[in-house]
Formats: C-alpha cells, structure tokens, sequence
C-alpha cells in the first residue's frame, strides 16, 4: 500500500473526520472508465470495513484508544479484527513514506480478509485499504496528532499506482517483490515481480523480512544485492529458514517479533483473488450499462444481452474461477511452517461444514490449501457480483465441480477434490449451485 496525502477535515466532537477533496489527485484520475458512470468510483458512497468503523465512532458506539506513546495501530487493529499476528514486515523504499522505511524500520502491514493496515515507525500516519462489495479497494489514512485523531479517505493519489496493469487496471492492492541494496532502495537494472500464488518461491519477498521454514526452496526475503554490476546476484542461502528478526530491529517498536511466511502467502493469494473479483465486478456493470443505452439507441428489448456484453463477462468470468480454482498454483517441494500463531488464527475463522472441512484449512505440503476453492468466495466482495458474472461463474464452477466441462486452464483438480468443494459450497452456499432455468435460458 502507498501512502496518501492529507485533505479537508470536519471536526466532531473532538475527532476529525475527513472528506477528501483534492481536485488535482481527480483530474489526474478523470479519464479511468471506472470514474464514470455505472462506477464512479470517487463519487460512490463505500460501505467496506473502515467506512462502517467510522459510522460507529461517529455514533459513539465504538472509539479508537491511543497506547501510552499516542499510536492507534493496536486498537485500530482490534476494532477492524485484524489479527496481529498477521504482521508482515517490508523493508524496501517502495512506498511513498521512504524517508521512514529501511532495514532498521520496516513497514508494517496487517491484514483480514477485507482490510489491510500499514504502519510505519516514526510516521505520524497509519495507511489502510478496505474492500467494498462494488467499489473494490478503498484508501484511507488514520492521522494523529497530539489531541484527536482523523480518517481520510484518498480522493485519486493511491490509484497512481493501485489501478494500474498491476492491480487488474482497477483500484487494488498488490505484494511487489524487489532486489534490495542494504538501504531499502531496488537496485537499477534488476528485475521487479509482482507475487501471487502462481509466483515461483525464487521470485518472492525480495524487500521483505521472511521468518518461518520453507526447507530445500529459496526466497529472496531477509537477503540483499550488494553486487551493483550484477544486482540480481544474491546469496539466498543467507536468507532461507529465519526463525526470528535481524537483532537491528527493534522489537518494541512492532507489534510481533515475526514476520510470517505463511501470512505473506496468504495475503499474496487474496491480493491477486480481490483485484479478480473487482475487475469481474466493474467489466459486468460497464458492460451492462452501455448495452442499456445501445439498446435505447437502437430500438431493442431493454433486456437484449449484446454478444460483446457475452464475450467480456465471460472473459473476466473465467479469469476470477480461475483465480478462485489456484490456477498455475506454485507447487511446494518442502513444508511450509510459519513462525507465528497466524495459522492456527487463520483456519479457525470457519465457516466449517459438517464433515469438519473449511476452505481456510492450509495444506502447506505440497500447496497452500487443503481444499483448493479461494476462502474469498465466500466473502461480501464476491456476493456484490453483478448477476451477469456471477451468474457465468456459478454455471461454469457447478459444470466443473459436476465434471461436466473443463476447469479454467491451469487449475489441477482430482475428483476427490472437486467433489469435497461441490458438498462444501452446497453446505456454505445453501442452493447456490443449483440450476435457475430463467438464467440458463439467457445464458450465452
């Protein structure tokens, strides 16, 4: 996540509440289809986790408590339900508070499963994403100041760099992989990697702090390129297998003493899976709208469905289950084990069907999941699919898990496997894949 700049407050009762008004962070914005309508994204109300964190402070039934040097990460992590053991730590100059980020202060990244916190040592400002059902990735910066706190929402400057090809070409959050100098800055001439869950390992967490065991595989976490005429040189052996921090941390200034591999392959998975779903969601709804209008234009059926409308929803319709399916899933080679209480947090947030599985159950042998379906399905932001999309995902997921068409390219299945998502999804998503004979008929 990249920092945001500070705009006009209103004040309520001592706490400053912010409506962003920056009109040259909107102009450099203007011309991104999703500015417009049916989108319009700076001019839509959101309804994600900080938007509705903020309707409760304002209503008095939920306040945010400094710790005894004045910060808020803590009880902002709390009222979120952000685990900090979550905790992820990035060292590299990649986020616009660079004067604050090194080695020695890395940057702090927290998150759940719709809410992303960064904090930074010795910066007067906390940095959140939050998804909302039809807007995708909302930006927010919490600051504070010696009496009162405020929360602003970003009004176009973090889409300079989250909506970009790298994030889907909408507002999103990503993981980005660097070759580091030992100051935090990417090394001139070295390759950058944007990491999901299809990333091979040896392309991963350059920039960042790894602590866990991963075995035989390599990472380019805890390590840096000291070699200027050839930076992609490094000595990933001196990074591999870190139980703990470099001891030039200091340990009072974060919340955890780790940062957690089996966190960072979580939080790279639902990065890639969150942007899906968002440009899922806008391709359907601009889709739709400018067939309305073609429609009124052209004298037609206010329903008739365009075959253009057919081919964009079913390109991105396929690009999302692939995503939700673990398509081109990095195989592991060794176990993977975490160095904090993330995993065992993480598999306990359910729903848990009767059979005692849940998509939140890790593998970590030989991937990431046990039951390869992405948790996200089950999350408000893919609830808010216009019925277009989810109407195609819906159709092709139950064809595939009934073994009557092919999985999106790259997803790896057994039938033992499909069967176990099918009942697992018929408990979570009672009826979801049944057939709705209207919506088969106007299928493409």
């Amino acid at each position: 996540m990249k920092s945001c700049c500070l705009f006009s407050t209103n004040a309520v009762n001592g706490i400053c509440f912010v409506v962003g008004l920056c009109s040259i962070a909107s102009t450099l914005q203007a011309d991104d289809d999703f500015e417009h309508p049916p989108i319009s994204y700076q001019d839509s109300l959101s309804r994600d986790p900080v938007a509705r964190l903020l309707e409760r402070i304002q209503s008095g039934d939920e306040s945010l408590v400094p710790d005894s040097n004045g910060n808020y990460l803590k009880s902002l992590l709390h009222a979120l339900n952000v685990p900090e053991t979550s905790q992820c730590l990035v060292f590299s100059k990649t986020s616009m508070q660079i004067l604050h980020i090194s080695p020695r202060t890395p940057r702090a990244i927290y998150f759940n499963d719709s809410t992303y916190v960064g904090m930074v040592v010795g910066s007067p400002i906390l940095e959140l994403a939050a998804i909302d059902p039809q807007l995708g990735s909302v930006f927010y910066t919490l600051e504070r100041d010696e009496k009162a706190f405020r929360i602003i929402r970003d009004r176009g400057q973090c889409l300079s760099c989250h909506a970009t090809s790298r994030t889907e070409r909408v507002p999103g959050v990503l993981v980005r992989s660097i070759y580091s100098d030992r100051s935090g800055r990417p090394r001139s001439g070295s390759s950058t990697y944007i990491t999901d869950h299809r990333s091979p390992l040896e392309q991963r967490w350059g920039g960042w702090y790894v602590t866990g065991q991963h075995g035989t595989m390599r990472h380019l976490g805890n390590i840096f390129a000291d070699d200027r005429d050839d930076p992609q040189k490094v000595d990933m052996e001196a990074g591999a297998n870190c139980d703990q921090l470099p001891k030039a941390i200091r340990g009072s200034d974060y919340l955890q003493d780790t940062s957690d591999i089996v966190a960072l392959m979580v939080l790279e998975h639902q990065t890639r899976v969150h942007n899906l779903i968002t440009r899922a969601n806008y391709e359907s709804r601009q889709a739709t709208y400018l067939d309305r209008s073609m429609n009124i234009a052209l004298g037609r059926a206010a329903d008739f469905v365009s075959e253009s409308t057919q081919r964009r929803v079913a390109s991105v319709g396929e690009a999302l289950l692939g995503g939700l399916l673990f398509a081109d899933e990095y195989e592991l080679s060794s176990p993977i084990e975490g160095s904090s209480g993330f995993a065992r947090e993480f598999q306990a947030r359910g729903p848990v069907d009767s059979k005692g599985r849940s998509f939140y159950q890790l593998d970590l042998k030989r991937r990431m999941f046990r039951y390869p379906c992405s948790f996200l399905i089950l999350s408000e932001h893919f609830e808010g699919l216009p019925e277009p999309v989810a109407h195609y995902v819906r159709s092709r997921l139950r064809d595939v898990l009934a073994g009557k068409s092919k999985p999106p390219q790259g997803v790896r299945l057994s039938k033992p496997e499909l069967d176990s998502i099918r009942m697992m999804l018929s408990e979570f998503k009672p009826g979801w894949l049944e057939e709705d004979p209207v919506q088969e008929a106007r299928s493409p």
